[in-house]
């Protein structure tokens, strides 16, 4: 079965930063796009980033621009979301998913991680 894993989240201080790894297991990761996103208490799930299964494009929400940065090693079956100057209002479970497709635009999430806890606090 297709698996996504989460890693890398902990508690960190305003302005720290923090970068959450993605493994995946079970598909060839670079046949497709991956996408973080993230839920906090009480707010429904949001998206973060995401980068087409090359790598050769990226997006991200206007929250998170100039602050994080989403990248992948294909052979590693890895995917990165490296969180830099981290505000407290970023403090939600982080999730990646995919999609059996090759750009972020178009077609479903259809694959999800278990997500991992991130907590941006003094």
């Amino acid at each position: 079965q297709l698996q996504l894993v989460e890693s890398g989240g902990g508690l960190v201080q305003p302005g720290g930063s923090l970068r959450l790894s993605c493994a995946a297991s079970g598909f060839t990761l670079d046949y497709y796009a991956i996408g973080w996103f993230r839920q906090a208490p009480g707010k429904e799930r949001e998206g973060v980033s995401c980068i087409s299964s090359s790598g050769g494009s990226t997006n991200y929400a206007d929250s998170v621009k100039g602050r994080f940065t989403i990248s992948r090693d294909n052979a590693k079956k890895l995917v990165y979301l490296q969180m830099n100057n981290l505000k407290p209002e970023d403090t939600a479970v982080y999730y990646c998913a995919t999609k059996r497709y090759s750009y972020c635009s178009g077609h479903d999430w259809k694959y999800w991680g278990q997500g991992t806890q991130v907590t941006v606090s003094s």
